[in-house]
């Protein structure tokens, strides 16, 4: 028992070591396990539309227990969702679910995988999705991801057969693999992935399936389940102290921007799996039936099995590093393999464990977190042997960093370290760090890559390598260290965070969307951060056409690296409705910089920093309103009190306990936040309080909640059933069902043109049912479905107004939708 404890110890202490950046330290029973994954020789690919998607069970029983290799392929990174940790969104948003996607592999043992696809928000049917995305390129992905990573069996997460009764990302996701399955073994469909990886053919296809895709337990219980395969994935790993639903909690848990914590769960369980294409298992009850796993699979790989096998069968637990002279042994066999995609895979693996097995620790380390390019860096290297092994340190080589040429061969002795520094003033690198897929402007569905080597990757994991020569008890290997940055915190201790090459300038407007609701100037603040010491330059402003901005130019001087200075721009609109885009634009020496440094931040995932274009919308709106106090009630998080204003209302953040019919009568109007009736308990004892201070002539705007978890369902003075019901083509045609009600032409006219450029979605959980009181006010639908009504009701209630609208004003409002707030405004305007 005292074994099993120290390893779940060891495992948890690794899973948190993981995220950042700290060189691995396994102990003996990991060491054992990855032994078992070297000798086994089959491969499985799970595939899916978002992050969250995957069955983590099935990923890590197939990584765990099988020991196969196995990957998951997620179509987008997830930028369309929300954030339950942070206010980032799109682009910033999918960085952060990428590096929770790879947490959660580390993880579960499993490999990350993607295609360019972008996350654009719900989709009805998988045609809209396939047209946004476009299909062509998507599809391409997906076999190239297989063709790379060459599955021997692959399984969807959804249904095929059902477009348009889910999401259509979903539908999608599973469409594209079932499509691709008879693609990747053609050379001729996608040439340019199969000259590289060469073609390939999977034993079969299979779709996760369960209950919940037959519509009850009772309806599953009765199928045919003939074309089913059952698997139990409720094992308990001795080796490593957890059960495989434990594993998988811990992998879960790592979607935290979604909410995703997940309690372990220990005894049998069973995973359905229904076979779709390929060669049907003769023995349902292993995956890869049929498929030799052995290392007899590759020529010439019988010898190395009989090296390996052995190790295997007679590990020693106590001291892995007797297993030195017959790895080596096995390692020059691989490396003589004619197979290479087999070859490079256990190359690999082998190379791993041989370091791992020597408690053998390289790391170059920078002196700085950040630098600039053709800046000042020390790089040192720290190698230790922990073995009686004779190993010799010779060249270290870099291609942006040089180390002394007169270094000699080192002798790691035993326990004892050797430290090198780099050459002085030797730092050369060209690019900037940031995720590549962020570097080019892609379009809604799709992210551009021009470097083809990067597609599918989850990111470029040695931006910095560095190249180390060791002589190995006379054989020579050559391993390679991505360069970081550590340093101490007196809380945490040591902390380790990427190295990152950054411009020498980076500059930003706080506020990314500028409303203008009348003709006056607004003072702009634009901020200047130094990427190294004695800065100095000048920055100005572009604008669109008729927009006045005072000064035109300014110059800043910035003495330490990560300092900044804040500039004052003076920016008029336009006497017409105008929108357009605010550009700061340095200029240090003879150089140019238009891009704004975005740090991400949380302690379960390394530290990003992200480059994008540095710019702000701004919007000059014609808008009346009436009213100027508004009381709001925040819900699962938005930006709609900022948004309200920008164009002159005062907005106080109501604290549910607070909430009396004296106080909220202080108010002209007030707005609950988009799920408080979700996520706020409170609410649940303050809807008398709320509907009083209507009936005395307030006004009460609720946004979206959904059906699911309400806190009390008696959230409306009238009937008012809450749907699924959403419309997700922002560009929909918009009725307007009571084209006389006052919230169409009071204060501001609303006509046609209010809808258009709105973005991502019309709105989502609209009522379907409501009393009589209510007078529906839009209509709206996605090509092929039936017009909903429930977008936007009004309805008196004594003196006052109740309103209940599941538009995305949470979405349009800082995307500076001109319609929205117009709208948004009468709205708040109604009875006044």
């Amino acid at each position: 028992m005292k074994k099993n404890t120290s390893v779940i110890f060891a495992l948890l202490v690794n899973i948190s070591l993981l995220f950042s950046q700290q060189p691995d330290k396994p102990s003996s029973s990991e060491i054992f396990h990855n032994l078992q994954k070297l000798n086994f020789l089959g491969s499985a690919m799970y595939i899916a539309a978002h992050p969250d998607d995957e069955n983590t069970r099935i990923i890590s029983f197939l990584s765990n227990d099988i020991n196969a290799r196995t990957a998951y392929l997620s179509m987008t990174r997830g930028d369309g969702g929300q954030n339950l940790v942070g206010p980032e969104i799109r682009e910033l948003l999918g960085v952060i679910r990428t590096q929770e996607l790879i947490a959660a592999r580390k993880t579960d043992g499993g490999q990350q995988y993607f295609t360019r696809a972008n996350d654009f928000g719900y989709s009805k049917h998988p045609d809209e999705t396939l047209e946004i995305w476009n299909k062509k390129d998507v599809l391409s992905d997906v076999v190239l991801n297989i063709r790379r990573f060459q599955p021997d069996i692959i399984i969807n997460r959804f249904n095929h057969r059902n477009p348009g009764s889910t999401h259509g990302h979903h539908t999608a996701s599973a469409m594209l693999s079932f499509e691709a399955f008879d693609l990747v073994g053609d050379a001729n469909k996608y040439p340019e992935s199969a000259k590289k990886y060469g073609t390939w053919q999977p034993k079969r296809l299979l779709f996760n399936t369960s209950w919940w895709f037959y519509g009850s337990k009772e309806k599953f219980k009765n199928a045919d389940k003939r074309n089913l395969m059952e698997i139990e994935t409720g094992n308990y790993y001795s080796n490593m102290g957890l059960s495989n639903g434990e594993i998988a909690a811990l992998s879960r848990s790592m979607h935290k921007s979604q909410g995703f914590g997940n309690t372990g769960s220990r005894g049998s369980q069973t995973e359905y799996l229904e076979f779709l294409k390929g060669d049907f298992p003769v023995n349902k009850a292993n995956l890869f039936d049929g498929i030799n796993t052995t290392w007899s699979r590759i020529e010439g790989g019988k010898e190395i099995g009989l090296i390996l096998y052995d190790l295997e069968k007679n590990f020693n637990f106590k001291e892995p590093s007797f297993m030195i002279p017959k790895l080596l042994e096995a390692y020059e066999l691989i490396l003589n393999l004619p197979q290479e995609h087999w070859k490079i895979i256990k190359l690999k693996e082998i190379k791993k464990l041989i370091a791992d097995c020597l408690g053998l620790y390289i790391e170059a380390v920078a002196d700085q977190q950040n630098a600039v390019r053709n800046g000042e860096v020390k790089i040192t290297i720290e190698a230790i042997n922990r073995s009686n092994t004779d190993i010799e340190l010779g060249s270290i080589n870099s291609t942006f960093i040089s180390f002394p040429t007169t270094l000699k061969p080192y002798k790691l002795e035993k326990n004892k370290k050797t430290v090198i520094e780099s050459v002085a003033g030797t730092f050369n690198y060209k690019n900037y760090s940031a995720p590549y897929w962020l570097n080019e402007k892609g379009t809604i569905g799709m992210y551009q890559v021009s470097d083809k080597n990067n597609i599918g990757l989850p990111e470029k994991t040695m931006n910095f390598p560095i190249t180390f020569q060791l002589t190995i008890n006379g054989k020579k290997l050559t391993y390679k260290k991505n360069l970081v940055y550590k340093y101490n915190d007196p809380v945490k201790g040591e902390v380790y965070q990427p190295f990152d090459v950054l411009p020498e300038a980076t500059v930003s407007i706080q506020e990314k969307v500028i409303i203008f609701s009348d003709n006056n100037a607004k003072q702009i603040p634009v901020t200047v951060r130094a990427g190294k010491d004695n800065l100095n330059g000048s920055v100005k402003l572009e604008s669109p056409n008729g927009w006045l901005i005072s000064p035109e130019s300014q110059m800043f001087s910035i003495a330490k690296n990560g300092d900044d200075e804040t500039l004052i721009f003076s920016v008029t609109p336009p006497n017409n409705q105008s929108e357009g885009k605010l550009i700061p634009v340095l200029t240090v020496g003879n150089q140019s910089h238009q891009k704004e440094l975005f740090t991400i931040d949380y302690d379960y995932i390394p530290l990003q920093q992200v480059l994008l274009n540095a710019e702000a919308k701004i919007v000059h709106i014609s808008i009346e309103k009436k009213g100027e106090n508004i009381g709001y009630i925040k819900g699962a998080g938005d930006a709609i009190p900022e948004s309200l204003e920008q164009i002159g209302y005062q907005v106080t953040s109501i604290n549910p306990s607070e909430i009396t019919s004296d106080y909220l009568n202080r108010f002209d109007a007030i707005v609950v936040g988009i799920r408080a009736f979700n996520t706020v308990p409170a609410l649940a004892f303050k809807q008398p309080e709320l509907n009083s201070y209507v009936e005395n002539g307030g006004t009460l705007l609720l946004q979206y909640n959904t059906s699911h978890r309400l806190v009390t369902k008696e959230f409306s003075p009238y009937q008012l059933t809450l749907s699924k019901d959403r419309v997700t083509d922002e560009f929909s045609e918009v009725t307007l069902l009571a084209p006389d009600h006052q919230v169409l032409n009071y204060p501001n006219k609303i006509t046609s043109s209010d809808f258009e450029n709105w973005v991502q979605e019309r709105g989502l959980y609209f009522p379907n049912k409501w009393g009589k009181e209510f007078t529906p006010i839009l209509g709206m639908s996605d090509t092929g479905s039936e017009q909903t009504k429930g977008s936007l009701l009004v309805a008196p209630y004594g003196k006052g107004y109740y309103i209940y609208t599941g538009i995305s004003f949470f979405r349009e409002l800082p995307a500076g939708v001109s319609g929205a707030y117009r709208l948004f405004a009468n709205l708040l305007s109604i009875g006044k």
